[in-house]
């Protein structure tokens, strides 16, 4: 129910909220739009009402509403935006004279009760009821409240009312209920828990899986192509629909292509339709089929393939709403790279497939493909697909998937699935991500990205998938700041190695090129993973086999003592004594084969030896043979169980090392344990949000940057904002004079360190900006002496400022940093205090939230780790509070979009203990974030 009406709060309403309108996808895998209500929307709210059942309306409103009145209808309509929130899902639909308008679907709202409490309510369309929207818009209004400082929900529900509660219960949320008066009162609060992110991870999983599910099982696939070029020349979206005529002409797989705008003549037994009126008169094309496949034949037209100019695509999009299409690939150009006006048109044309419950694969896109027996897609410019096989391989751009495709034939690797996005407008690889870990036929996922547009759903994803399915990532200019031409992708300014820290902590193998893409696809496609780094190196000369050794070693493998090498004259018989030694139990893990001979020509003795050992032992075998590449039949042998094997070939010895040093890596990253997210005791998270928005709206101090970069926080705030993640900062005083000096260090304790309070000499003890263990007034007045001519000299400042504070344990000094990100978000860093570090950038870089195995690997990875470990006879530093210390910073930048940059330098790390010296935090407005605690698709 509605709380009570504050129409008469004089507080002027926020602006219009746009950043809470999102794209979903519900749980069937179609998708709608979310947005704040607007005063315009009473109409649609009044059909809503009225289209609802007497049973929906009842649990809605505790009684048999049918209609509004206008009362009613004004204050649902006109909120504030702050302390009256409303959210509805929306899907077009037309009035009477055809025109087009806003069907409302659903309908979020909370009513502030409290500063920090609020009331919600929810209203599902009983024709949506069971698709998951109830929850989607509980996450969005959740969002909602969090920034604008409500931290509590509570509902009134009927006890008969199940789906609802099933919502609130099945949130994740600690939930408190109580019944009183036949009502059941739901209380709980907003802060994300594990729960409540497994939850949302999961539901999020099913939702995109279904949505990817609906396209690749497409079984009638619309061409809407440019029509006739006439007496003209063809235009490249002629030269498109052509192509994918001519590829379906070539080979049509088992799905019904319709066409709708023929460039020209139309292959034979192609269905064509001449206008618009002629798919919407055929009933049989708007059927909805079943979105798993399971249909005995072609229902309605399932997918859309556009091959018109960019300024019709959108009009062509929304005559295709309400035939049952499930998405559009979109296969021309002409949009987000073409400038502002194009990125406006690209974002349209999504609006317009989002709102009516399609996905959009592009714009220039190559299409996708499946290989699936008995019902095969060739939606795409393919003239030849590949063979079916294992591998779902998603890329973005055509070109890419051009060579791809070739690369795949020459390899004689097969597919599963392929899937191209063109400029990743809306279907990306974190979607098939989602499909693919679910599709049987998929064991191993390959994706080349030019450009990666939400990082951390990338890394939660694909982190989730690599546990049970090897994921294999190429990215096109390594530190994945590379944007090209029409990837709408945020800017980002974080560190080039960030890219490659959140991979690896997501067990994903990064290839460097689309050749060892194909490398390592072969060896996981082919091959078992291997049980560990042993590698038995078995070669046709002793000088090629300690060539291959040392590749290996250099890999981070361990070369076996079973390793040999076979001379040219050797006899059939010593082959197979020589393989049999190599594949003994016990003697390694993994083979690497290599035959060259010299002058004697190749007989594939040692070829047919290794792969029926291979195929006998199960053992991870790659060969680099003289003539051979891919995956030859001469390689290929029968497991004792009936099961295929091919040992991959490679060009030279060197790639099949590199491929097989980073499938074993991925093998040990599946086998380790990956811990679970940090959550500290004595976090106090709703008091930093409090403190935090108070800052904020207080304004920027002056002469702190002010504007674009902020506010800075003095020593006592900074202070404050840390003990709400239980992290003490270690007091100090600051002094200009002797005395002031000597009557801070009697108020904080002997003996004190002295530090210039300038940020260019206050940790350059070697320039005099620092002093250490002061024991005597006398001394601590003769070095605030020394001190002042020093900062003087070097920054010209005659009445400099100084900081006294007490002496922390000896130890060794760290330096904890974070910073927000518009592309990844919240970002930390961890290393050892010094210019050597900063010089040599070593430096360990994580994007939380983190899991206590990927601190305790941040802390171990600078190469200057080892000082914290007793290094030359040091006593070790207590790294587990390091470690505590790490965490906590990671907790607060993932709960504080606000925090745009904190520094704690020097954390000194101690025999017992880490104590933070000092720390200086910069707050600006807050951005939402790509991954943010709700669902949503790009926008």
């Amino acid at each position: 129910m509605d709380g009570a009406d504050e129409s008469a709060d004089p507080t002027p309403p926020a602006a219009y909220p746009v950043a809470w309108e999102a794209d979903v996808v519900l749980r069937d895998g179609t998708t709608t739009h979310v947005r704040p209500i607007r005063p315009d929307d009473a109409e649609a709210i009044q059909r809503f009402q009225t289209g609802q059942s007497e049973r929906s309306a009842y649990f809605r409103f505790f009684a048999p509403v049918r209609r509004l009145t206008e009362r009613e209808l004004d204050r649902l309509t006109h909120v504030d935006h702050r302390d009256r929130v409303a959210l509805v899902a929306v899907r077009p639909g037309e009035d009477d004279d055809g025109a087009p308008r806003d069907d409302v679907i659903g309908v979020a709202r909370y009513d502030r009760i409290t500063p920090a409490e609020a009331e919600v309510a929810f209203n599902i369309a009983d024709a949506v009821q069971g698709k998951g929207l109830g929850s989607v818009l509980l996450e969005h209004v959740a969002a909602a409240a969090r920034e604008r400082g409500v931290l509590q929900f509570t509902a009134e529900v009927l006890p008969q009312n199940s789906s609802m509660l099933g919502v609130f219960r099945e949130a994740g949320y600690a939930l408190t209920q109580q019944l009183d008066d036949g009502v059941v009162t739901v209380s709980f609060d907003l802060e994300a828990t594990e729960r409540s992110r497994e939850v949302m991870a999961d539901r999020e999983h099913r939702a995109e899986a279904r949505s990817m599910q609906g396209l690749l099982s497409a079984r009638r696939v619309l061409l809407v192509g440019p029509g006739s070029p006439g007496d003209g020349p063809p235009t490249s979206e002629h030269h498109l629909a052509q192509r994918v005529l001519d590829a379906a002409a070539a080979d049509p797989g088992d799905t019904e292509l319709v066409v709708l705008g023929a460039p020209g003549p139309v292959p034979a037994g192609v269905r064509t339709l001449a206008s618009w009126d002629e798919l919407d008169e055929h009933s049989e094309l708007s059927a909805p089929g079943d979105p798993d496949g399971a249909d005995d034949g072609p229902a309605g037209v399932q997918l859309a393939m556009l091959a018109v100019p960019p300024a019709d695509a959108v009009a062509a999009v929304r005559r295709l709403g309400g035939h049952g299409v499930r998405g559009v690939v979109v296969l021309a150009a002409g949009y987000a790279e073409t400038g502002p006006d194009g990125l406006a048109r690209q974002r349209e044309l999504v609006r317009a497939a989002h709102t009516a419950g399609m996905r959009v694969v592009g714009p220039a896109s190559f299409g996708l493909l499946t290989t699936t027996p008995g019902a095969r897609l060739h939606a795409s410019l393919a003239a030849h697909p590949p063979r079916p096989g294992v591998v779902g391989l998603f890329c973005q751009s055509a070109p890419a998937a051009v060579t791809l495709t070739a690369t795949l034939q020459r390899r004689g690797l097969g597919v599963s699935a392929l899937v191209s996005s063109g400029h990743r407008a809306d279907v990306s690889g974190n979607d098939l991500m989602q499909y693919w870990q679910e599709d049987p036929r998929t064991a191993v996922v390959c994706l080349y990205l030019e450009s990666i547009g939400n990082p951390r759903k990338f890394s939660r994803v694909a982190r989730r998938l690599a546990a049970v399915k090897p994921v294999v990532v190429v990215i096109a200019g390594r530190s994945g700041q590379v944007v090209p031409p029409g990837h709408a992708v945020r800017a980002t300014h974080a560190p080039r190695r960030l890219l490659d820290e959140m991979i690896r902590q997501s067990g994903v193998i990064r290839a460097e090129n689309t050749h060892q893409l194909m490398d390592v696809a072969q060896v996981l496609a082919h091959q078992p993973l291997p049980a560990g780094g042993r590698v038995g190196v078995l070669a046709s000369s002793a000088a090629l086999a300690a060539l291959v050794a040392e590749a290996a070693a250099a890999a981070g493998l361990v070369v076996a003592a079973s390793s040999d090498f076979l001379p040219p004259d050797v006899s059939d018989d010593e082959i197979t004594r020589v393989v049999d030694a190599l594949y003994a139990p016990g003697s390694c893990d993994v083979v690497v084969a290599v035959d060259v001979p010299v002058v004697v020509p190749r007989t594939g003795a040692v070829a047919r030896a290794v792969a029926e050992a291979a195929a006998r032992t199960g053992r991870t075998t790659v060969a680099s043979m003289l003539g051979l590449s891919g995956l030859p039949d001469e390689l290929a042998a029968t497991a004792p169980d009936g099961t295929p094997v091919r040992i991959p070939a490679f060009s030279t010895p060197e790639d099949a090392v590199a491929a097989l040093a980073k499938v074993v890596t991925y093998a040990r990253w599946r086998t380790e344990e990956h811990g679970t997210h940090v959550r500290p005791d004595g976090v106090d998270s709703r008091r930093a949000r409090r403190l935090v928005e108070g800052w904020l709206a207080a304004g920027s101090a002056p002469g702190d940057g002010g504007g674009r970069r902020g506010r800075e926080l003095d020593q006592d705030q900074v202070a404050d904002l840390l003990a709400c993640y239980g992290l003490e900062l270690r007091r100090s005083r600051r002094v200009r004079t002797g005395d002031e000096a000597v009557a801070a260090a009697d108020e904080l304790g002997w003996p004190v360190a002295l530090k210039t309070a300038s940020a260019a000499l206050r940790h350059r003890a070697d320039l005099g900006g620092v002093r250490l263990d002061i024991d005597d007034p006398a001394e601590l007045r003769a070095d605030v002496e020394r001190m002042r001519e020093v900062t003087t000299a070097a920054l010209g400042d005659p009445d400099p400022l100084m900081d006294v504070q007490s002496m922390a344990p000896v130890g060794v000094a760290c330096v904890v940093r974070s910073a927000e990100d518009l592309l990844f978000g919240p970002m930390v860093s961890f290393g050892l205090a010094g210019d050597a570090t900063d010089l040599l950038d070593d430096v360990a870089h994580g994007v939380p939230p983190l899991t206590d195995v990927d601190v305790a690997g941040m802390v171990r990875s600078v190469r200057a780790a080892p000082r914290l470990f007793g290094y030359g006879g040091a006593p070790p530093a207590d790294t587990a509070a390091l470690e505590d210390v790490l965490a906590r910073v990671s907790v607060m930048a993932d709960d504080l979009p606000e925090l745009a940059a904190l520094e704690l330098y020097p954390v000194v790390v101690g025999p017992a203990g880490a104590s933070v010296l000092h720390a200086s935090v910069r707050l600006r407005p807050a951005q939402q974030r790509a991954d943010a605690l709700r669902r949503a698709l790009p926008g």
